[in-house]
């Protein structure tokens, strides 16, 4: 399973995303100014493996910060950080609580050497506790998985995405630990291709059975009964239960309710947003058209051509079958059920 991320002397360590499958390259970033563009650019990108790099990012930050204007400081790494990107909470939550701890040590008078060393383990461990909280999610997402399923899955949730395992991947791997003989059907994901250049390349790596559709192709495959279940990730979910997550998740998610198909998102408590009452108030982060007119800097549209180019959809409630958490399955009413879980994080 490909190491995602990694605390190392040197700096920051992260597989660059873009060129995969092409190419399997290590970066290092060795500040915090390199953890935020390597967020921006999708180096590395995921809510959970975002909220992975940005506590890292204030951990790198701090290790090269002076004691002089210190509180000061952190608050331009941790604002450097949060302007990344602006729909995949976890790396909101992971800011917070690295710079909660910070605070919590300051005012303790601790020293700046103490600082530093508490902030990298606190890193190391936010990326610990990932990979356990996708194993977890894994265990009680196998089961609602039909034996020997065809598994439909949109843009990457695998450990490429996360600290390791996976979200909805993680689904995956732990009912084939189980027992279960699923196979994937990956939709390619436009126009960044996560299911075709990453998850595709990890299952292979895994010896996952994995077959590659086009997304134009999922309403045929769910309508000609080829599909057992969809299971996505998210990178946010609001209060009352709806789903933001990569742009096509939505027409998956009505195509699976139209041909009688279980929806089902796999994310970690720390991607539930409880402020938001609806996912009416997501951010939807707009990128660069040159992803939609050009692959890997090939033009495939005509030059000035006008762009649309959402990063991400909502996905309403009610195709939601259920959310698998690392504390469980929540299942409508979710105003209620997510309630309860975010309240045993």
């Amino acid at each position: 399973m490909v190491n995602t991320i990694e605390w190392t002397p040197e700096g920051v360590v992260m597989i660059d995303q873009r060129i995969l499958p092409a190419k399997e390259l290590f970066i290092t970033c060795r500040n915090y100014e390199e953890v935020a563009e390597a967020i921006r650019t999708m180096v590395i990108r995921g809510a959970p493996a975002i909220g992975c790099a940005a506590a890292m990012g204030v951990a790198i930050g701090v290790q090269k910060a002076a004691d002089e204007s210190l509180d000061e400081q952190v608050e331009t790494i941790c604002s450097t950080l949060a302007a990344t990107r602006p729909t995949a909470v976890n790396l909101f939550w992971a800011i917070d609580r690295m710079k909660k701890l910070y605070q919590r040590e300051r005012a303790s008078g601790a020293s700046l050497d103490a600082l530093r060393k508490t902030l990298i383990a606190e890193a190391e461990e936010v990326l610990r506790e990932d990979i356990e909280i996708n194993k977890a999610i894994g265990r009680h997402g196998s089961a609602l998985l039909p034996n020997g399923a065809n598994v439909m899955t949109h843009c990457n949730a695998g450990a490429l995405a996360t600290g390791g395992y996976g979200t909805a991947l993680g689904v995956i791997r732990a009912a084939i630990e189980g027992g279960n003989p699923v196979a994937v059907l990956a939709n390619e994901t436009r126009p960044f291709m996560q299911g075709s250049r990453l998850t595709v390349w990890e299952l292979q790596q895994d010896d996952i059975p994995v077959t590659l559709l086009t997304d134009n192709m999922a309403g045929h495959t769910l309508k000609a009964g080829k599909v057992g279940a969809v299971v996505v990730g998210a990178d946010r979910i609001a209060g009352n239960g709806d789903v933001a997550n990569k742009i096509g998740t939505y027409s998956v998610a009505v195509l699976a309710k139209e041909n009688n198909v279980p929806f089902y998102v796999a994310a970690p408590i720390s991607t539930l947003d409880m402020s938001l009452e609806s996912g009416d108030q997501i951010p939807i982060e707009e990128r660069a058209p040159d992803e939609v007119t050009q692959i890997r800097g090939h033009q495939i549209a005509p030059e000035g051509t006008d762009v649309m180019n959402p990063a991400f959809d909502v996905t309403p409630n009610r195709y939601v079958s259920g959310i698998i958490t690392e504390k469980g399955v929540a299942r409508a009413p979710f105003v209620e059920t997510l309630r309860e879980m975010a309240g045993a994080r």
